[in-house]
Order: C-alpha cells, then sequence, then structure tokens
C-alpha cells in the first residue's frame, strides 16, 4: 500500500499547451536552487510561471501532466 497524498482530478488531466509559440522551460536560480516550471513565449521570450519544482517527483509530475519527454533549464 501506498501512502502519499491524493491526486485530485486536476492533477490527473492531461494539460496542453501551444507548442508553436511556447517552449516548456526550468527556470533554476544560481543563487538559492529554486526551480519553476512553466513555458516561454518564443516570439517575446517572456516567461509564464506554472508551478514551483521542489524536487524530483514534482518535475516528474509537471513533464507527465503536459506530456513532456524533454525540458530545458534556464539559469
Amino acid at each position: 500500500m501506498k501512502f502519499g497524498r491524493k491526486k485530485t482530478k486536476q492533477e490527473t488531466e492531461r494539460k496542453t499547451f501551444d507548442a508553436q509559440h511556447y517552449r516548456p522551460v526550468l527556470r533554476c536560480s544560481i543563487c538559492n536552487g529554486e526551480q519553476v516550471a512553466g513555458f516561454k513565449d518564443l516570439e517575446t521570450g517572456r516567461f509564464e510561471e506554472v508551478t514551483l519544482i521542489r524536487g524530483e517527483r514534482e518535475l516528474r509530475e509537471f513533464m507527465e501532466q503536459y506530456g513532456l519527454e524533454h525540458i530545458d533549464k534556464e539559469y
């Protein structure tokens, strides 16, 4: 039996994004190691924050939610 928090309906549904206009990015802070997952607008370079990543599990969940196999890191 696995213990942990129960996933909500929102967490189990696959989400989509416009791959022609946005690129998935993991923004990493050099100073404190904080990581934020989101999408970068290819035209303007503007970053849209989606979620704070506190560990490998949360990164894996974010990638599964959006059907991603690879995510670029930016510092």
